[in-house]
């Protein structure tokens, strides 16, 4: 994000050459850049229509790794830092998802109004997904491909700076913000200007659809703090910092009297000298009014003071691998109340190596579980109801999973959750007296070694060890399940060290949690419902995905043709209520597949509905992926498995649920089934061929045939899975419907 107004006044013409510089990339040759990943995904995650479909980019994997090649092609290492926990101070957290949300419903009103163009640059500049979103993709990307990254314990830019000042130099150089500048960084490198060319058939002469970088050519565009402070008047670097803080950051809002009307950096710089160069002074002499009383600017004193102490004894991961303050000999005593509540450095390790997200552990450290509004908006008052009581016991369990492995102290935290939509609501809980009994205890039954799984993988086919599928399949076997009925010994026992072993225990856990499995280790009829989705589609972690998830929302009654959001354009439109139905139905289950796409932006029709149906789908995930996580977590702190190893990013990517899929094969599968509706005889034999030629032309770069066929065989698997389900005693409501749309469908395949 960096300092926006100071961004703005470094760009400026008349400060080119003096604030901002460049330099030829290869005079980076044979030095390694500090990347700090938040503000490279900001600008680099460039699909314009990703904020219209949810998930995870089309095209973003291939254009990092591309990019990172061409930095190694000149020799130079890049290393990627991400955010740890959260310590920004922040009196308004609802409002960037809030700005998000309002700025896609214009952009979906301008795209239903036939202004394409417009609506496109509209979602582009809504300032979603975000970074913090993204993060995991992000990682996933560079352990895919050897490329190496840490997480910080709390703010990326302290572990940047950290490196930089280091005397054994771990990096030479950072790539980021001007929020650096705040952490005593005296240059940063801002931004790249990469050039390539076409490249040439040598034999035919014919551009072909590919370039080729031309490292002589490109350059990096770096800032210097001296030059900053020589441009702004030669004022001191504590002027410097105060003004940069007050001008509004990630770390500090802007000063109050900047909020509603536009500001330079020269003005913050003037205002703040003006008062003696002291915002102290400044808070407690400028002008109130009625629109900021005094008050105001006192609270705003108050997270000034927060966030510079925060700033000046930033936390970092030091060379020892230890978790401290700089200038820790100084440091006030109240320190956690500037950078965030200290968490064991056991989990630390875990964040930092990327086997866990920081979203669980944030909601401990700082009591507060903040839900943010969905990039649709969410008013639909079912999805309100989903975050607010259905997915509430989820979180609980991630939460006590969590507290009851550390110290006592965080086991009788009161922890407090606020909602975008009611910020005046606080739901409260304790975590020692809210679960009875606690999670922890009713899982501690599985330890189950290496040579039992591997014994009952042989009878069973080639199912992936720690995968879902296995963790199910296997307990169709009522011996096997008996046998798994493995507490704890107190002389103590053999750990387990084996990454696929780990993770069959994690899931068993987390599959027990969820009711899939009883005490006894048996299936439940739920879980035998899984099982057989997991037959129908696969092994593979997408299909594993969509089979959860389709199953969670069967449990939720979310999978249905109710209208949900009346209020949002792009349902089915065409045809009767029956014809309608049935689409929207059809296009909800594809919403859980992956459309079959080349590795460029999408560009297709949209849906804001089925946006926020995946809304819907990607809470129930996000739910299930933190107690997915915690449940491995947990294991890792008692002692359960072996710590001195290296392959913490396989653990987290070999758990069900890391990747987000968008909506788009649901909006493809919408708009070929709205379609059938116009023709004069929808049901025939030349209908469906026309349909299916016409299909290829909606959505560039897709394979229209592979992912209708996907959408069909998910179809295909959930309704068979609904049937099952009922037949074995289960209520799914409208069964029958249910069987009427399959009806429907088959007329049109």
């Amino acid at each position: 994000m960096g300092v926006l107004a100071f961004d703005a006044w470094a760009a400026h013409s008349a400060n080119r050459g003096r604030v901002e510089r460049s330099m030829p990339i290869s005079a980076l040759s044979g030095s390694t850049i500090g990347v700090d990943a938040a503000y490279y995904l900001e600008g680099h995650a460039k699909e314009p229509l990703l904020s219209a479909l949810g998930g995870f980019p089309l095209a973003l994997e291939s254009s990092i790794i591309r990019e990172i090649s061409d930095w190694q092609a000149v020799g130079i290492t890049l290393h990627f830092v991400f955010n740890g926990l959260d310590n920004a101070i922040n009196d308004d957290p609802f409002r960037p998802s809030l700005t998000s949300a309002r700025a896609i419903a214009l952009a979906f009103d301008t795209y239903d109004r036939y202004q394409p163009s417009q609506a496109i640059e509209l979602f582009r500049k809504s300032g979603t997904p975000t970074s913090a979103a993204l993060s995991g993709f992000l990682k996933g990307v560079l352990h895919k491909h050897g490329l190496p990254f840490t997480v910080a314990p709390y703010s990326a830019l302290a572990q940047l700076a950290y490196f930089e000042k280091h005397s054994r130099r771990f990096i030479d150089a950072i790539y980021g913000p001007s929020e650096l500048f705040l952490y005593g960084v005296g240059k940063v490198i801002t931004r790249t200007n990469f050039v390539y060319q076409p490249y040439v058939d040598p034999k035919l002469g014919n551009i072909k659809n590919s370039s080729h970088f031309i490292a002589d050519q490109s350059d990096v565009h770096w800032m210097d703090k001296q030059a900053c402070l020589e441009e702004l008047g030669r004022i001191s670097p504590d002027l410097f910092i105060d003004s940069l803080l007050l001008a509004g950051s990630k770390a500090l809002g802007p000063f109050p009297a900047f909020k509603e009307k536009g500001y330079t950096i020269r003005d913050v710089v003037n205002l703040v000298a003006s008062y003696g160069r002291s915002v102290v002074n400044l808070c407690n002499q400028y002008p109130e009014d009625k629109q900021v009383p005094r008050a105001v600017f006192l609270n705003y004193l108050d997270q000034f003071k927060r966030a510079l102490t925060g700033i000046r004894h930033h936390v970092a991961i030091t060379s020892e691998g230890d978790i401290e303050a700089l200038n820790k000999g100084t440091a006030p005593s109240d320190l956690h109340d500037c950078v965030g509540q200290r968490l064991p450095e056991e989990l630390n390790l875990y964040l930092s190596r990327g086997m866990v997200q920081p979203r669980v552990l944030n909601w401990l450290a700082s009591g507060t579980i903040l839900v943010p509004a969905p990039y649709d908006g969410g008013d639909s008052p079912i999805y309100q109801n989903l975050v607010r009581i259905q997915l509430e016991p989820m979180r609980q369990q991630a939460l006590s999973l969590l507290a009851d492995s550390i110290h006592r102290y965080y086991q009788r935290k009161e922890i407090t959750t606020k909602y975008w939509f009611d910020m005046s609501y606080e739901a409260k809980f304790n975590i020692k007296n809210h679960l009875l009994p606690s999670p922890k205890e009713s899982l501690s039954t599985w330890n189950v070694k290496e040579d039992a799984m591997l014994s009952r993988r042989e009878s069973i086919g080639d199912i992936p060890l720690g995968s879902l599928s296995f963790a199910l399949r296997s307990l169709q076997d009522v011996g096997f399940a008996k046998a798994t009925i493995t507490p704890r010994s107190k002389d103590g026992q053999e750990i387990l060290r084996r990454r696929e072993v780990i993770c069959a225990n994690a899931i068993w856990r987390f599959l027990q949690l969820r009711g899939y499995i009883d005490g006894q280790h048996q299936l439940t009829a739920w879980g035998k419902v899984l099982d057989h989705v997991l037959s129908g589609l696969g092994h593979s972690s997408e299909r594993e995905r969509s089979a959860l998830l389709a199953v969670e929302l069967l449990r939720l009654d979310l999978l249905k043709a109710d209208t949900m959001f009346s209020s949002y354009s792009g349902a089915p439109f065409r045809g009767n209520d029956i014809d309608k139905r049935n689409c929207m139905l059809i296009s909800r289950v594809a919403c859980l597949g992956r459309v079959v796409h080349q590795p460029v932006g999408y560009s297709g029709p949209l849906s804001r509905h089925l946006l926020a149906y995946h809304a819907i789908i990607a809470a129930v995930q996000t739910a299930l992926r933190d107690l997915l996580e915690m449940s491995v977590v947990t294991m890792f702190l008692e002692g359960y498995v072996d710590r001195d190893r290296d392959d913490w990013m396989e653990i987290a990517l070999a758990l069900p649920l890391f990747d987000e899929d968008s909506c788009a094969l649901g909006v493809v599968m919408l708009t070929y089934l709205d379609e059938f509706s116009m023709r004069p005889d929808p049901t025939s034999e030349a209908t469906r061929v026309e349909m299916r030629e016409c299909a290829q032309g909606w959505v560039k770069h897709c394979d229209f045939d592979a992912s209708q066929r996907h959408a069909f065989q998910l179809w295909d698997v959930i309704y068979n899975a609904v049937k099952q389900a009922n037949a074995d005693g289960i209520a799914v409501e409208e069964v029958q419907m249910w069987d009427d749309v399959d009806q429907w469908l088959s007329q049109r395949r």
